[in-house]
């Protein structure tokens, strides 16, 4: 063995016994300065701002390194999405949010993944055990608040969470608010008013569904949409007349 492959192991178990269970703060600080070039205390007015400007250095590299990776688990869970892949989509979207925690379009993507999951989680076991579901439901229904929590008209994080309580919690009431805001921010969204219209006809508001299959029917170009809201709208009024 070289004296240059020697020293090349000497130093990995010095930084290895410097990096056991525990770390001192001493040690932490001494790593920091020699990383940053500042080995002596600072004491002159130089000195001092020499120290600032080179910590300073550091921490940009290291914000830049952080948003770098950020973007990285975005990109990543992107291409699970694209591939159908949910569960490693969901588990790298997660991830991205360590990065950015304030992130809008972050919290959607875990609401959506987390729904697609939850129609995956089946009773393999035939124990009538639905655990597994409802938790990923649950998750979906948090991510979607969080994302409207940081962008109130946010549209689809309002559609998600719509349709989430209407077609899978069975919670029409908490869907309506979400679902009428979003169709004051687009206003011909015709899947929206399909599914608030559902929303109105279980929570028997009636007369509000057959509003909102009238405003279906005048906004929508597609013949099958116009075809689907009549049939509807047919099912609510029968429902109003046999009250």
């Amino acid at each position: 063995m070289t004296n240059t492959h020697k020293s090349i192991l000497a130093v990995i178990f010095t930084v290895f016994t410097l990096c056991g269970c525990t770390r001192s703060s001493k040690t932490i600080i001494r790593m920091q300065k020699l990383e940053t070039g500042v080995t002596t205390s600072p004491t002159t007015v130089e000195e001092l701002k020499d120290a600032i400007a080179k910590y300073q250095d550091r921490v940009v590299d290291l914000q830049l390194s952080q948003s770098q990776i950020g973007i990285w688990y975005k990109l990543l869970a992107t291409r699970y999405l694209d591939q159908k892949m949910y569960g490693e989509a969901l588990k790298t979207f997660q991830t991205a949010i360590q990065y950015y925690p304030a992130n809008q379009n972050l919290y959607y993507y875990v609401g959506l993944c987390a729904g697609y999951m939850a129609k995956a989680a089946l009773d393999y076991t035939a124990t009538e055990n639905t655990a597994e579901r409802y938790r990923y439901l649950k998750l979906s229904e948090s991510a979607y608040l969080r994302a409207i929590e940081l962008e109130p008209r946010y549209a689809r994080a309002l559609y998600g969470i719509g349709v989430l309580y209407v077609f899978e919690l069975d919670d029409c009431e908490k869907a309506i608010p979400h679902l009428e805001k979003l169709l004051t921010i687009e206003t011909k969204n015709v899947d929206a008013m399909f599914v608030l219209a559902r929303a109105y006809y279980v929570t028997y508001q009636f007369d509000k569904a057959v509003s909102l299959y009238d405003r279906i029917i005048a906004t929508t170009k597609s013949e099958q949409k116009k075809a689907d809201a009549e049939a509807n709208k047919k099912t609510v009024l029968d429902a109003s007349y046999g009250r």
